[in-house]
């Protein structure tokens, strides 16, 4: 998959990885603003940069907006403009195949798994019905996220600065929700093109209890597998049913995910010390030329010196260790259960497994969406430990004791628990065990203690 410019999280801070001419995917602008202010660096104002861009034709609009810190109503007009050219509405006989393949893999799955059907509808969206349908998840989601990076960035300049910059920090405010809502559209145009379902980024986006194929990729998908185009169906709608099962029936698991991206957003800072040094380092001409708040060439020096990157606090790494093992939990259940369902029914199972793994290695959208909206990079390793746990978990105690651990929370694998998955599971045999005797012994009645001497009317010494 293609690179996703949200710019919400850090760059990347490996300097072998960075190319060069990326702009702020390469460099020290995580938030893509140099490019907006180099527009301006022959002396116009953002109206007539911006009104200069086909994308902002009616930018003036919109600049107007207030509905939060994302401007969700360019995102979605962004989005659909990349998709227009490739834009193929989803047909009745591709509508009926969805349903069927959904349904037959519920029927599948039954069997496997103790977690009841969570798909109530099917749907087989086009693309830019995916874009449209799965908005709402995406703003509750995102806005936190961009909420706190604006924030972020306003308390961090130094009063000083502040007044210098007069105009340009106005402007910084004003464009905050353009330039996410920018951004996020590219991204969500970017996704469109490549997801599968509606659960494909490793979050439920489509409404509640509804189970959703796009054929339009699916085709894309299938091109070059050597498998049946009903085949390769067949074994999305698996992957989709089981994870709508696993997210309509576990009614934390959707809120402990968006938790753990929330709680990386509430750490989200900004060394205003470095800031001061930078822009007294900029004022000094330090930063290949003087800072001059009328000039926008000085203002993109500063915003591509990485005066700007923000720092990861504990916290935010705790954040993003408890996101990434989630994430792999459920992905590995959904491996697990998919292949104890269609191995010995779906002829090219294996095969299609192998390619759903290497998409996953190679950057599926749901390791691209969480990379470049809060910078974790999902290790496919964390993901081969979870169906470990899965795996084992229904050879040695059963599916019923393998589901039981979505219960609650603390039951589930914890990322120490991954590094040795497979003493996890030993573990929970043990555990079984020893919960069994302590309920023994509580319904055991307690044995009579002997009359003491003084119960008996005895004198001591006298009892036979």
């Amino acid at each position: 998959m293609s690179d996703v410019p949200f710019g919400f999280g850090p760059p990347d801070r490996d300097p072998e990885r960075r190319e060069p001419g990326r702009g702020d995917q390469g460099g020290g602008d995580p938030f893509g603003l140099g490019a907006l202010f180099g527009g301006m660096a022959g002396g116009g104002s953002p109206e007539d940069v911006l009104g200069k861009m086909p994308l902002f034709a009616e930018l003036q609009k919109l600049m107007n907006w207030s509905g939060g810190p994302v401007n969700w109503d360019l995102a979605r007009q962004g989005a659909i403009s990349q998709l227009a050219a490739g834009h193929q509405p989803s047909s009745e006989a591709e509508r009926t195949g969805a349903a069927e393949s959904l349904r037959l893999a519920d029927l599948w799955l039954d069997q496997v798994t103790e977690l009841p059907s969570g798909i109530e509808r099917t749907a087989a969206w086009s693309r830019v019905e995916w874009v449209e349908q799965t908005q709402p998840a995406w703003t509750a989601l995102i806005d936190p996220l961009a909420e706190r990076v604006v924030a972020a960035m306003t308390s961090a300049l130094p009063q000083e600065a502040a007044m210098s910059f007069g105009p340009i920090a106005g402007i910084m405010g004003r464009m905050g929700g353009v330039m996410f809502g920018a951004q996020v559209g590219q991204a969500l145009g970017k996704l469109a093109e490549e997801v599968l379902t509606s659960t494909d980024v490793g979050l439920p986006l489509a409404p509640a209890g509804t189970g959703v194929l796009v054929p339009q990729n699916l085709a894309a998908f299938a091109e070059g597998l050597d498998r049946p185009a009903d085949e390769v169906r067949l074994f999305v709608a698996l992957r989709e049913a089981a994870s709508q099962r696993l997210f309509a029936h576990v009614p934390w698991l959707r809120q402990q995910l968006q938790d753990a991206v929330h709680a990386y957003a509430r750490g989200i800072t900004i060394d205003r010390e470095a800031i001061e040094r930078g822009i007294n380092e900029a004022m000094s001409g330090g930063l290949g030329g003087g800072l001059d708040p009328s000039d926008p060439e000085s203002i993109q020096r500063l915003l591509g010196s990485g005066v700007l990157e923000p720092e990861e606090t504990p916290e935010q790494q705790m954040a993003l260790r408890r996101l990434e093992t989630l994430l792999a939990l459920v992905e590995g259940w959904v491996d697990t259960v998919v292949a104890a369902a269609a191995a010995d029914r779906l002829p090219g199972h294996a095969a299609l497994a192998e390619t759903m793994r290497r998409r996953r290695a190679s950057g599926g959208p749901a390791e691209q969406t969480f990379a470049t909206l809060v910078g974790l990079q999902l290790r496919p390793r964390r993901l081969r430990d979870a169906a470990t746990v899965w795996g084992a978990m229904g050879q040695q105690h059963g599916s019923a004791d393998r589901d039981r651990l979505w219960s609650h929370p603390d039951l589930l694998p914890t990322s120490e628990d991954l590094d040795e998955p497979l003493d996890f599971v030993a573990r929970q045999g043990f555990d079984d065990e020893l919960a069994a005797l302590n309920a023994d012994d509580a319904d055991r009645p307690a044995q009579e203690e002997p009359p003491a001497d003084d119960e008996t009317g005895e004198e001591p010494g006298q009892r036979p």
